[in-house]
């Protein structure tokens, strides 16, 4: 018999929201393993916010929150907050019950700001990677580390003289600029926008661009990241970058750090080998510094096959967690979002390996 197309509604739903979440969902591990980190980070939580006034948006729901737009590609707080007023899986993983009403997009962002800081989303990758059930995924003998350029919130038009004060030519911000056979440096010149972006090209015969430079250190068994940050772009911070993270893990003495040939530079392999890390850097020459033949140790083809996994990091967190252009202004913020997107990176590879974990 053919059923007809009416709809009946009901005064009262007597299934709750948790039962409505299948119980293999990929969420609920995610879920279980932030809500333990964010019960570490409370006391951090509870020193950014006044003892006065009225409640505001409890800090474990705007994190939450700030993952699912990591994991869905949703592009503004404005679209969360819609998504959140309809969507019962987003409602669950956030914390919100079915009656429960929806911040204002405004609110929540002015909220972010204060929370989402470098040290705070520094401190989540932490835990993360320190979890009981993520932890025993790592290696500590075998890393990676590269590089990526995150396009910054400025145009470059923006991109003045520094002797103007920052105010241009005087004409509107939307007039027509011809920078043909200007010498345009960052020494000289600086972003009205964003005076923190740098102007850098990635390679002879590239485009220079406004932008930042976001640095992950991955470990080789899970291809997690263990550290991340970003810095301003220039010729040696993939470098630099790389030995503060290094100081800021735990490894295995002799552990070995594989890179690409911006790497392969004898002052920096040589502060590597100073903290006892062997370098499998990808060589630019076959030779080695004094003429001879290079003889590779062992492990270093496999170490040069794992490092490429890192560009798996860098994709996920400028395609689907949207930081291939920043919506945020200063290195302290870029480097919180970025971060956190990185962390998010982790979170949603580990129904996976955690399944497949002995």
């Amino acid at each position: 018999m053919r059923g007809g197309d009416r709809k009946s509604g009901n005064l009262f739903s007597y299934v709750s929201i948790e039962d409505r979440i299948p119980r293999r969902h990929p969420l609920r591990l995610i879920r279980e393993i932030v809500n333990e980190v964010l019960e570490g980070l409370s006391a951090d939580f509870s020193s950014a916010y006044s003892q006065l006034g009225r409640p505001s948006i409890p800090p474990e729901h705007l994190l939450r929150g700030l993952l699912l737009q990591a994991f869905y590609s949703i592009r503004s707080e404005r679209q969360l907050m819609e998504q959140l007023n309809y969507n019962m899986l987003f409602r669950w993983f956030v914390g919100l019950g079915m009656d429960d009403a929806v911040w204002d997009a405004s609110v929540f962002a002015k909220n972010r700001d204060r929370l989402l800081t470098q040290d705070v989303a520094s401190k989540f990758l932490k835990g993360i990677i320190t979890h009981e059930r993520v932890a025993r995924l790592l290696s500590r003998d075998h890393f990676s580390v590269d590089g990526t350029l995150i396009e910054a919130w400025a145009s470059m038009k923006s991109f003045c003289p520094r002797d103007d004060g920052g105010k241009g030519d005087g004409l509107s911000r939307n007039r027509e600029a011809n920078f043909r056979g200007q010498k345009r440096k960052n020494d000289t010149h600086a972003s009205t926008t964003d005076p923190a972006a740098r102007l850098y090209r990635k390679g002879r015969g590239k485009s220079a661009q406004l932008c930042f430079m976001g640095h992950a250190l991955m470990e080789n068994r899970s291809g997690l990241a263990v550290a991340a940050t970003v810095t301003h772009a220039t010729g040696t911070a993939e470098r630099e970058a790389a030995l503060k993270m290094l100081e800021c893990i735990e490894r295995n003495p002799g552990a070995t750090l594989g890179g690409d040939a911006a790497f392969d530079v004898w002052r920096f392999k040589s502060d590597l080998e100073t903290l006892g890390i062997v370098p499998h850097m990808a060589r630019r020459t076959d030779k080695t510094w004094g003429g001879l033949p290079f003889k590779p140790p062992p492990g270093y083809d496999l170490s040069l096959r794992h490092r490429k996994r890192i560009e798996e990091i860098f994709g996920w967190t400028k395609t689907v967690a949207g930081q291939a252009k920043t919506k945020f202004r200063g290195v302290g913020r870029v480097a919180a979002s970025f971060i956190f997107a990185v962390a998010a990176n982790n979170l949603i590879r580990l129904p996976k390996l955690v399944g497949a974990s002995p």
